[in-house]
């Protein structure tokens, strides 16, 4: 090897982080070595055999004495064996030094021995670095080594990014005249791949003049390495122009490389250069095709793969689970899953995270609970991902308890320091409202990345605590971390959640001013927070100005819009989004879909509702609620119950918020029969139980359909204790029967439970104005007192993209003269064909007359007047109203849409009311 300097330790820190920008400067051409702190002997020892009479070593001195006797004997045909027992002895005892200098002296030229040394020696707990300490030690002491050692340590040192010991190495091959040789060559490709970049890789891989067969695969190999996907198929389609093989390494990878880079096409090239090369039966390339085809979406082809192997690894079951799950396609993870097991193969963790993962991806949390426990029942200890999974369906369920004892099995099981695991904790403390525990959680993580800062911040915001924001934000910045656009976008949404629009805005203007540009998701936040503040109109103004600012739509801000839209049941704005959605091409996104059956079925257009509807391929559980509330509020039953029905055949599992829409169908529709099938099964054939919404409809259908008894009977029997939604509807089901007594229970509970609730109050004033009880009447208006005033009716119809708003006090309508000229034409008509006011709705103790004017003076009649003088004969009248239509009201509209021959939809505070021809769809049940 020729005269070999002396080794000099020098700093380790500038080795292992080289720029890998530049070029390497000039260094010293001897060999380097790291000073490492000596590793602890674990505990935890593998039973030590002895061979060929020697006893067993119970010291390291006795070690030692064993060596030397073997040292002194000739070699014999079990030296191999006697080395590789003294070699575990050293480890054993924590003597890696020894144990290194054995093997390079012993085995270092077999290449077969490395892999298995390197895995014991860390086994036991030793440094990588201590090998190439000691490989440096024989260097200095004349040890000549050939390129194979040579090679082996190169690789080494590309393992542990020692930077400058592998120049070193490459030095003396170029030396020794091994730098041309292939495996010298492989392994310097591998070293400048992980340690210099995949420039100086490719450039020693161009500097060969002869490229053989190990080369091409090796070059392809380090770009994958180093994520360089496209650049890699690229060699690899280079490589078969050279009509060079590929081995099966190489094709497993390149197979992997089609799915990073949804290359489904030369995927299916390589497949067939797969079955070409006769390797369709090697198990980690069909591992490979299975992942690839799984993400190009084309399970069919990876199930096929999978069918074809006639041997498959654990691994082979884990790609093809884990490509259902991660498609949506959980009944078939879990045929497969039961099928794995009685192929006595056990799933490990890997397996249960998959399933976990696919089911918290489509919304199934308890689901993944589920999962989460049968894990440990089946003996395996969940990892960091199955805690994260469990953590994450926990948040979505708000199951705190549950996070509590989770939290609680973190800590036992030492997951504290686990960066993911901190951060999913302090996120379903969020998500919980627990803010305490939240912050706790915090301050004992010991690493904290951007995402925790930005839960925390997001938290207080949410739950407009804005100082303790903000000043968690000021300790965020002192800490050296720089806010990002998810900081602000939480304060964004925070502040318009919480109404306050202007320091939503200061927000925004402040990222702008700190070199941030707010994006789609900082627009998207302050509308989404408008739209749940209830500040609709504000929404669609922020829509407009965050088009003015250049930001296009994504569709989410579609689908919130849309749900602003229905809330104002705004049909030609919303009809003005749907065209929005169809030029971003966003129709083909599920929830947007959702969002406008939505908007279409609250806006009074049924019929378009289930037209976006039927156009859906692929249909979630939320559509099909969806268009069963749609059918229901229209009060068509029979139709939602037929969807629900239809639902079921497509293999869609119903939840609470389908129940509660078609127990809803059924109180619209007066179908008592079929609202107490439905009430029964939930629990009975679908494991739901029914919550308080469940029980308030099977009232109001009892009460509505004059089982009013029956009503008071199942209020009793309730397991929960009734809310204001059940005395609400309760009472409102007196007012339509004049039952007095269960009434003055039921308001008597709604003015403890909703003092300041005047629609209450109004309907009990009703129930004793029809029955000439002036006297209640009065106490009832000088107990709602100032109340009253806070209780306006309004009504408002859109025509020509203008909305008209009629009150009930205050500012009148500028064409209130022409209103109310035709809607005394009607009156007389109406008369004429059998029409008689409905005083009772009047709750003042005034005269006949008076009570009548007072009735034409109802928004309402005056909104549906004024459609009908400027809109065409053939167009729909629809308007919209904050309070319960008055029955005198109704009338009104069921003969006006039978004289002038229009169609009307009414919403009112409760439900459609669609009148044709002088019927209404709600039979006179609301």
């Amino acid at each position: 090897m020729g005269t070999i300097p002396q080794l000099h330790p020098i700093n380790p820190s500038p080795l292992q982080n080289p720029p890998t920008t530049k070029k390497p400067r000039s260094h010293s051409t001897t060999f380097s070595i790291l000073r490492v702190a000596e590793t602890q002997l674990s505990t935890s020892l593998p039973p030590f055999h002895c061979l060929n009479g020697y006893h067993e070593p119970n010291s390291l001195n006795s070690v030692k004495i064993m060596h030397a006797q073997i040292a002194k004997m000739a070699k014999d045909k079990n030296s191999d064996a006697k080395m590789q027992s003294l070699i575990t002895s050293y480890l054993i005892f924590g003597d890696f030094r020894s144990s290194a200098m054995v093997f390079f002296l012993g085995f270092a030229q077999n290449y077969l021995h490395w892999n298995s040394f390197v895995k014991e020696f860390t086994s036991f707990g030793g440094d990588p670095f201590e090998i190439l300490e000691v490989f440096c030690q024989l260097h200095n002491r004349r040890v000549s080594f050939g390129s194979r050692v040579l090679t082996i340590v190169l690789k080494l040192c590309a393992n542990v990014r020692v930077v400058w010991l592998g120049m070193e190495v490459h030095a003396s091959l170029i030396k020794r005249g091994f730098d041309m040789d292939v495996y010298s060559k492989c392994a310097l490709m591998n070293f400048y791949g992980c340690c210099w970049g995949i420039e100086y890789a490719n450039q020693a891989f161009d500097e060969v003049p002869d490229q053989e067969g190990l080369l091409w695969n090796e070059a392809v190999l380090v770009n994958l390495r180093n994520e360089k996907w496209v650049e890699a198929l690229q060699l690899f389609k280079e490589m078969q122009f050279s009509f060079v093989k590929a081995n099966s390494v190489t094709l497993a990878k390149v197979v992997q490389a089609c799915g990073k880079v949804e290359g489904l096409d030369l995927g299916k090239q390589i497949h067939g250069y797969i079955i070409r090369s006769a390797l369709e039966s090697n198990v980690w390339v069909c591992n490979s095709l299975i992942g690839m085809y799984s993400r190009n979406n084309s399970l069919e082809l990876a199930r096929a793969v999978f069918d074809s192997m006639e041997k498959r690894n654990l691994s082979s079951w884990n790609s093809i689970i884990s490509s259902h799950t991660a498609l949506g396609h959980l009944h078939d993870a879990q045929k497969l899953f039961s099928d794995m097991e009685s192929c006595n193969m056990d799933p490990d963790i890997i397996t249960w995270n998959s399933l976990m993962s696919g089911h918290l991806h489509r919304g199934l949390y308890r689901e993944v609970l589920i999962l989460l426990q049968r894990m440990q029942a089946a003996g395996l200890k969940p990892s960091s991902s199955s805690i994260t999974s469990g953590l994450q369906a926990i948040s979505e369920l708000s199951y705190l308890s549950l996070g509590k004892e989770l939290h609680c099995y973190v800590v036992r099981n030492g997951f504290s320091n686990d960066l993911y695991v901190g951060t999913s904790l302090l996120d379903m403390y969020v998500k919980n409202d627990s803010l305490t525990y939240a912050q706790a959680v915090f301050d004992s993580m010991m690493n904290r990345n951007i995402f925790a800062w930005n839960s925390l911040i997001s938290g207080y915001s949410f739950a407009g605590q804005f100082e303790d924001a903000i000043q968690m934000l000021n300790r965020m910045e002192r800490a050296g971390i720089k806010p990002d656009l998810v900081t602000y976008n939480g304060l964004v949404f925070g502040y318009s959640t919480w109404g306050r629009n202007k320091e939503a805005l200061s927000m925004i203007h402040h990222m702008k001013v700190s070199g941030l540009t707010p994006n789609v998701v900082t627009w998207t936040s302050l509308i989404s927070g408008c739209t749940q503040k209830g500040n609709f109109m504000d929404a669609l103004d922020f829509s407009i100005q965050m088009q003015e600012d250049g930001i296009n739509p994504n569709s989410v801000t579609i689908s919130t819009l849309l749900r602003a839209c229905a809330s104002l049941s705004s049909l030609q704005k919303g009809k003005e989004i749907h065209c929005m959605a169809i030029r971003n091409g966003f129709m083909e996104e599920v929830n947007v879909n959702t969002a406008l059956i939505d908007m279409y079925a609250k806006s009074g257009s049924l019929a378009s509702a289930y037209e976006v509807f039927g156009k859906i391929q692929d249909k979630t559980l939320a559509s099909w609620n969806c268009m069963i509330m749609g059918f229901s509020i229209y009060g068509q039953g029979k139709e939602a119950i037929s969807l629900f029905n239809e639902m079921q055949e497509a293999g869609i599992r119903p939840d609470a918020i389908t129940f509660t829409a078609l127990l809803s169908g059924c109180k619209h529709s007066g179908l008592v029969n079929e609202g107490w099938k439905y009430f029964d099964s939930m629990k009975v054939d679908h494991n739901i139980i029914p919550t308080i919404e469940h029980y308030s409809c099977m009232v109001d259908l009892l009460g509505k359909c004059g089982y009013l008894d029956e009503a008071w009977d199942f209020i009793e029997r309730m397991p929960m204790t009734p809310d204001a939604n059940v005395w609400g509807a309760l009472l409102g089901s007196c007012r339509i029967h004049g039952n007095l007594k269960l009434a003055e229970i039921a308001a008597k509970n709604l003015f403890k439970l909703e003092p300041h609730n005047p629609a209450n109050y109004l309907l009990m004033m009703n129930l004793y104005a029809a029955s000439g009880r002036w006297e209640d009447v009065d106490n009832i208006r000088d107990l709602m007192g100032v109340k009253m005033a806070t209780l306006g009716r309004w009504s408002w119809i859109q025509i020509n993209a203008k909305i008209h708003l009629f009150y009930s006090k205050g500012k009148a309508h500028p064409d209130e003269g022409e209103i109310y000229f035709e809607l005394y034409q009607l009156i007389s008509e109406m008369k004429s064909s059998g029409y008689i006011p409905d005083l009772k709705c009047v709750i003042q103790d005034i005269d006949y007359d008076e009570k009548e004017k007072l009735l034409l003076a109802h928004t309402e009649k005056l909104a549906i007047t004024y459609g009908l003088l400027k809109t065409r004969s053939s167009s729909p009248i629809r308007v919209i109203q904050n309070t319960r239509v008055c029955s005198d009201c109704h009338t009104v509209a069921k003969y006006i849409s039978m004289l002038r021959r229009r169609e009307i939809f009414l919403k009112d505070g409760v439900r459609f009311h669609h009148f044709r021809e002088g019927k209404c769809s709600c039979n006179d049940l609301w």
